[in-house]
């Protein structure tokens, strides 16, 4: 049970799953009540664009592939202000062809050291001290920006055409919240893998969704089990062998489906409840 602890590698990546999941849960909140699934899916498919771009141009990864999904996510948000362009196509152009310029430039230079496999499925082993540390001070600034811009942010997810009028500065609440969607996803690609990141932002936030009405304690159950997931996740993974990122998701699909029966029965049953009160307040009930 404790066998994989004896490894440094493994509890490196373990500490890097369990923040990389709770951050995702965390965000995720607000990408799920926004509506945005889509932007995280696409994004991650766009900042590994950046990822090569940045190794090809020997920039930091880090920094190569922030800009890069900073920039993308900035076009997509001035794309869909545009009546004429629908979100979703929006998001599919900047996304696939960003895409396609990280593999364009993986065919031409064949020079990507950061295994082409790991950076679209995730690999444990890959994580480094350097990408523990990037991780731990992403997890710190989301979670201090979100706690410093929590009512403006609040506003603009749940009112966002009311926001402006009340002087909440939507636009650049748009932004800063680009800028922290980019900045998870970035840390997240040596876990998860880019393909797999968008199903760690979705699901802790909708099976908290399904536990709770409130909006702060979906907040809070999210992250925790997204970071429950991405612990499960890495640590089922060492016995099975299977990729990181599709363990990790894997197990949150497990939990998602425990969170669907959970609230199934208890609406069966407040439902039932609520017959049976009715039932026996109706005129001439035994």
């Amino acid at each position: 049970m404790f066998e994989p602890f004896q490894y440094e590698f493994f509890v490196r990546g373990l500490a890097a799953a369990t923040l990389v999941g709770g951050l995702c849960g965390l965000i995720g909140v607000y990408i799920v009540l926004r509506r945005m699934a889509y932007i995280g899916h696409g994004l991650s498919h766009a900042v590994f664009g950046g990822a090569v771009a940045s190794y090809v141009m020997s920039i930091n990864f880090y920094i190569g592939a922030s800009v890069w999904g900073f920039l993308s996510a900035l076009l997509i948000n001035m794309a869909t202000r545009k009546r004429k362009i629908g979100a979703d196509a929006a998001i599919g152009i900047v996304t696939t062809a960003s895409f396609a310029v990280g593999i364009a430039l993986i065919s031409r230079y064949k020079t990507f050291t950061r295994s082409f496999d790991a950076a679209l499925f995730g690999n444990i082993l890959g994580v480094s001290q350097g990408d523990l540390v990037a991780i731990i001070a992403v997890s710190a600034a989301v979670a201090a920006m979100l706690f410093v811009g929590y009512k403006y942010l609040l506003f603009t997810t749940f009112e966002p055409e009311v926001a402006g009028f009340y002087g909440v500065p939507t636009g650049w609440v748009d932004t800063a919240f680009a800028l922290v969607l980019a900045a998870t996803i970035v840390v997240s690609m040596q876990v998860l893998g880019v393909t797999l990141i968008a199903s760690a932002i979705v699901i802790p936030p909708v099976a908290a969704r399904l536990l709770t009405n409130d909006f702060g304690v979906m907040v809070a159950l999210s992250t925790i089990l997204g970071a429950f997931c991405g612990l499960g996740g890495i640590y089922l993974s060492y016995f099975i062998d299977v990729s990181s990122g599709a363990t990790v998701v894997l197990f949150s699909a497990v939990v998602f489906l425990a969170a669907f029966a959970y609230n199934t029965v208890r609406e069966r049953f407040l439902s039932e409840g609520a017959s049976g009160r009715w039932l026996g307040r109706a005129p001439g009930s035994q």
